[in-house]
């Protein structure tokens, strides 16, 4: 069992990591939702449907007609007139997304109690007819449609109201999968027993506030009532029933002959948006006083709703855009009418689970059988694969596939994949470094340890620069930098005791655990207790490294660092004040570590700092003139210096020391750290 679970180990954690990915999207949270409609918006944005006409008309309540009739609510006699205007064109069916749902507070009996006008004034008063009279009169002479809203409290005005539309239905009870309201909110009872229809215009709650989706039926009170869209094409098409077909899984179609819509099992359907077409819109002013073409509105659709900033009926829409309400409605109808509206088919649900499975094991697999270059290239494809089914069904069939959480698994379990794969060659890499060093030559494991174990910090080098010139052909000294995380850098220099293969097999060794522990971003203590142990157990006898480790923030300038029996650490401000840190601690590879506490620490601010760290080869390097240049030489150097820079002070006690004697006495390896300029340096190509 043992072996098996080592063997296979990588496969069964995939296993687990995509099944708690399957999970989290069968229960689909908020969270997920909002990953899903990433794409479903997408679809909309790069397919912006455009049409240059349209059988519904918008009377807009706007600026002007604001400016025209004053503050809203209007009188009822404003819409009469309106009703007036339009009757005359013969519309298919006129829908107000306005609610009445008080008395006209300009009717003469309102007046008579606003004024208190004694008996003698009312008599001509009394004689008129209120103006919700009036409206009521338009109403029943129009094809008129009202909206009605669901609600979870009760209106102070509500009554006892029935749907105009009656509902046949096949196959099941619609109410037991439509959404529901305990309470309706609407006009006036003698204004909504006038007109033809009454529509809902209820819209599903929205985390982020987006119309996408509405149900062409709902229930208030166990009623149920058609959206205002549905209630329009209804009348308009002079229809007195509505036919719902259900399923054992829920709401199949929903149906205003002529128009068949088919929905989700709750009876939504998603609206497909235009974009907005200015045509499409006419002032509720020029309308009052009939400054339009006589067929303007024959055998249209007419909406009336509020566009105007004030009165805040303004909604957001899949395409980035804000529009107001009506105009969501105004969608509706347009995609009643010609079967354009989007559909998400609970098929189409299962059929992305079992996609993004089949398309995560696939790439999981090969990501652990070949090549990265090679898996990327999978990774990839599979990628353009989701992209290309989703939209392509989106464009030819109008149906809603999720693609984001697909391409999420996708990316995660193909991350997962070469994160396995890269410890696996690690250790492979180890291992065949050490049996390399069984049979290579001195000469031939020199230039290939030299390789293996400086690192290309040239990215860095405007704040951390460190160079290594050998005194034969292996080097026992060195360095590296590893970059953890855009702000935090560990870095170390080091020298081992003794020369030759066996020095350059302990420090490869050295370096390949200290890259190892620094990518996993272990505190700096924890990263030289696991060196040291490791090199306690390598059983290399009679050697050690002194060496200096540290971990950098460049964002806030603290350093950590570790001196392990190794030369001091030069610092110095911009006054070149110079500061020597002596070692607190033993060369690491003698003693082994039992808890991390015997690892001593110390942190200083780099800030407006400069850091130097050599090996004994610097300071008791030889000058021209035969002399060892010790710290002080190192001093004057950087004394002498006009630009103080890592890279400029480092190349500068290189030259010094490396003036072209045939050897060297012994390796020169500098490192230098300053902060004042942290940018990374882009390679050229």
């Amino acid at each position: 069992m043992k072996a098996f679970l080592e063997r296979y180990l990588n496969y069964i954690i995939f296993f687990i990591l995509l099944i708690l990915l399957i999970t989290i999207k069968i229960i689909n949270p908020s969270f997920i939702k909002s990953i899903s409609n990433l794409s479903f918006d997408l679809y909309q944005k790069v397919f912006t449907l455009e049409k240059k006409d349209t059988d519904v008309v918008i009377i807009d309540i706007d600026e002007d007609s604001l400016g025209k009739f004053g503050q809203f609510p209007w009188s009822r006699s404003v819409f009469a007139k309106i009703l007036d205007q339009l009757n005359i064109s013969n519309p298919k069916a006129i829908g107000f997304d306005i609610f009445f749902a008080e008395k006209d507070k300009q009717s003469p009996e309102e007046i008579i109690k606003s004024y208190n006008l004694i008996p003698s004034d009312m008599v001509d008063l009394q004689k008129l007819k209120s103006h919700d009279e009036v409206f009521a009169e338009k109403l029943k002479e129009s094809k008129s449609i009202i909206a009605v809203l669901g609600s979870n409290v009760p209106s102070h005005s509500n009554y006892d109201r029935k749907a105009k539309a009656k509902f046949l239905s096949k196959g099941g009870d619609p109410k037991k999968f439509t959404y529901s309201y305990p309470y309706s909110i609407g006009s006036l009872e003698s204004l909504e027993e006038n007109v033809k229809g009454l529509g809902s215009i209820s819209f599903l709650d929205q985390s982020d506030g987006i119309i996408r989706s509405l149900p062409l039926l709902v229930r208030f009170n166990e009623k149920l009532y058609p959206t205002m869209g549905l209630e329009m094409v209804r009348v308009g098409s002079k229809q007195k029933n509505i036919y719902v077909e259900l399923n054992e899984v829920g709401i199949k179609r929903i149906s205003a002959r002529p128009h068949k819509i088919k929905s989700d099992p709750n009876g939504i359907i998603w609206i497909k948006y235009k974009k907005s077409l200015k045509e499409q819109f006419i002032s509720a002013s020029k309308v009052y006083d009939g400054e339009f073409k006589k067929d303007f509105f024959e055998n249209k659709y007419v909406l009336i709703g509020a566009s105007a900033q004030g009165l805040f009926d303004l909604v957001k829409t899949p395409l980035g855009v804000t529009i107001p309400g009506v105009e969501v409605h105004a969608n509706v109808i347009e995609n009643i009418l010609d079967q354009s509206y989007l559909l998400r088919n609970p098929n189409t649900y299962i059929f992305e689970l079992l996609f993004s499975i089949i398309v995560a094991l696939i790439t999981f697999v090969l990501s652990q059988k070949i090549k990265p270059k090679y898996s990327l290239s999978i990774f990839f494809g599979n990628i353009l694969a989701i992209i290309i089914i989703g939209f392509s069904i989106y464009k030819f069939r109008s149906e809603l596939v999720d693609i984001s959480y697909p391409i999420f698994i996708v990316t995660l379990t193909f991350l997962t994949g070469l994160y396995f794969r890269f410890i696996e060659e690690n250790k492979l890499a180890l291992a065949n470094l050490q049996k390399e060093a069984k049979l290579l030559k001195e000469r031939e494991l020199a230039a290939g340890v030299q390789k293996s174990l400086f690192p290309d910090i040239s990215k860095f080098e405007n704040f951390i620069y460190a160079k290594n010139v050998p005194a034969r052909d292996v080097s026992g000294d060195y360095f590296d930098v590893v970059r953890s995380t855009p702000e935090e850098y560990f870095f170390t220099l080091a020298d081992v005791s003794g020369k030759g293969i066996k020095a350059g097999m302990y420090m490869a060794k050295a370096s390949s655990i200290f890259r190892t522990l620094t990518n996993l971003k272990y505190p700096i203590e924890k990263v030289v207790f696991g060196v040291n142990n490791e090199l306690v157990e390598a059983k290399f006898k009679g050697m050690f490294v002194t060496a200096v480790f540290g971990k950098l923030n460049i964002k806030t300038g603290e350093l950590v660092f570790i001196n392990a029996g190794h030369e001091s650490i030069l610092t110095f401000d911009q006054n070149k004040n110079y500061e020597y840190i002596k070692s607190e601690m033993p060369p690491i590879g003698i003693v082994k570590y039992f808890t991390e506490s015997m690892v001593k620490s110390n942190t200083i601010n780099m800030k407006d700092k400069t850091l130097v760290v050599y090996t004994d080869g610097v300071t008791e390097g030889y000058l021209k003139n035969g002399e060892e240049l010790g710290a002080e030489g190192v001093q004057k150097i950087i004394n002498d210096m006009s630009e103080i820079t890592p890279k400029t002070i480092v190349e500068s006690i290189e030259k010094e020391l490396n003036w072209g004697a045939e050897k060297l006495r012994d390796d020169i390896t500098c490192m230098a750290i300053n902060i004042k300029n942290t940018e990374l340096i882009k390679k050229t190509k």
